[in-house]
């Protein structure tokens, strides 16, 4: 996951070392703590973050995919599967509640399809 954070005197981008699924506004504020006093910045009165999935599927990639995931998962329909690009992290959380797993397996999941993409396996 990358974190982007925007102040008047600082943008940084950050890192898959932070650990957000425990308590995430407390890891937040710690983060913007610690960068805020590393550039020894006044407190914000804005603070934005935009996370960002740890994939990335072209629209010219997302129909092999998609018939990657629907032989894994018979169940899914063309319907269920709409994606847009750009759109991960909504996908992301559809495929969550589609095949019941978890966040992770989902990402291994599709990362492993964009391995090789002209392979049928995943």
């Amino acid at each position: 996951m990358y974190l982007v954070i925007k102040t008047g005197c600082l943008t940084v981008l950050t890192t898959s070392w932070f650990n957000f699924s425990r308590q995430p506004e407390m890891r937040l504020q710690s983060v913007c703590r610690f960068f805020l006093q590393t550039a020894n910045c006044k407190l914000p009165t804005n603070i934005y973050f935009c996370c960002m999935a740890e994939i990335s599927i072209s629209n010219k990639d997302w129909p092999r995919v998609k018939i990657k995931l629907q032989r894994k998962y018979n169940h899914l329909t063309d319907a269920q599967l709409q994606y847009t690009e750009g759109q991960e992290e909504a996908l992301i959380g559809n495929l969550e509640a589609l095949v019941n797993r978890n966040r992770d397996y989902v990402v291994f999941t599709l990362k492993k399809a964009l391995v090789n993409i002209d392979n049928n396996r995943l």
